[in-house]
């Protein structure tokens, strides 16, 4: 996937807004742009979930990912849970990958009177808004140039807008993607806007910069991320813009290194006060165009090098 991201991709708002909240995403720095166009590698690989930083990187053509996860994130104004959730992916033509959550989810405001007019209302538990997307890449990766690519987003109006489960109205995340790998190391980072055409929301812009390493022997992939976002309006609980770090990583199984449990955690250090946190499966398999099927679904994975051919 990606971004959940993830990037997660729901978010859910205060019931006395009527609406639901928007991922907190970030700004991203300058810098490590430069830092990213200037690093040499031999491959590419795709990232997102556990992070909130995406990748340009889509699914190998004729292959699948499947998510099962749950995550939370909020302010003091309100704290908004995912779970049950389901990503799907799909490598479905050559730089090309299609995306879909369906996601349940908990919004909990904290009825605090000096977050007003926000953080109110009943705790809520239902269907959220259901993301679709389409990545692609425009760039391969090669020793200079980084890869680069899109990861464009529609939240579907799935959930309910009384309740607080669901903005009522379609809206997009809009970003541009970029990776480089050096040995054991990857960089991905971008930036973007979300449009919420919704009273009480504003458009906002995020972006993120992600260092990952892996570990010898490939079992463990463990990295950090800086990640900001702007103002998202009075009714979502980021009604001020937030600047996170978040740890995380994947394990992949030894008895099937392409089943992997994926992990992340992190908090503000400017801005609004706000946690992340991201706990999950992750299996996929398909058909190599050289090569037999794989096995059967939760039970192959390809080593997803390069992605483009």
């Amino acid at each position: 996937m990606g971004e959940l991201g993830v990037a997660m991709m729901l978010r859910i708002v205060p019931r006395a807004l009527r609406g639901r909240r928007m991922r907190a995403v970030l700004r991203f720095p300058d810098a490590a742009l430069i830092f990213l166009v200037c690093l040499m590698a031999p491959h590419a690989w795709a990232q997102g979930p556990p992070y909130q930083t995406d990748d340009p990187v889509p699914v190998d053509l004729h292959h699948y990912e499947f998510y099962v996860f749950g995550g939370a994130d909020g302010t003091p104004a309100e704290m908004d849970s995912t779970g049950p959730a389901f990503e799907f992916n799909w490598g479905a033509i050559p730089r090309v990958q299609l995306h879909a959550i369906l996601p349940w989810g908990v919004v909990a405001p904290s009825n605090n009177p000096a977050y007003l007019p926000g953080g109110t209302g009943q705790t809520e538990f239902g269907l959220t808004d259901m993301e679709l997307g389409a990545k692609i890449a425009y760039i391969r990766e090669s020793k200079y140039v980084p890869q680069i690519g899109t990861f464009t987003m529609f939240e579907m109006p799935t959930g309910s807008y009384s309740k607080g489960l669901g903005v009522g109205k379609v809206w997009y995340r809009l970003p541009l993607w970029l990776q480089k790998n050096i040995g054991p190391w990857l960089l991905d980072g971008g930036a973007g806007e979300t449009v919420v055409p919704q009273t009480d929301y504003r458009d906002f812009p995020y972006g993120g910069f992600l260092l990952k390493y892996t570990f010898p022997g490939d079992r463990l992939e463990f990295g950090g991320e800086v990640f900001a976002h702007g103002k998202e309006g009075f009714a979502a609980p980021q009604t001020q813009a937030s600047t996170l770090i978040d740890l995380g990583g994947y394990y992949h199984f030894k008895r099937n290194p392409n089943e992997q449990f994926l992990f992340c955690y992190g908090h503000s250090i400017a801005g609004q006060t706000e946690n992340y946190a991201y706990v999950g499966m992750y299996w996929t398999w398909g058909k190599d165009a050289k090569g037999p099927a794989a096995g059967p679904p939760f039970l192959w994975q390809s080593a997803r090098p390069g992605a483009l051919p």
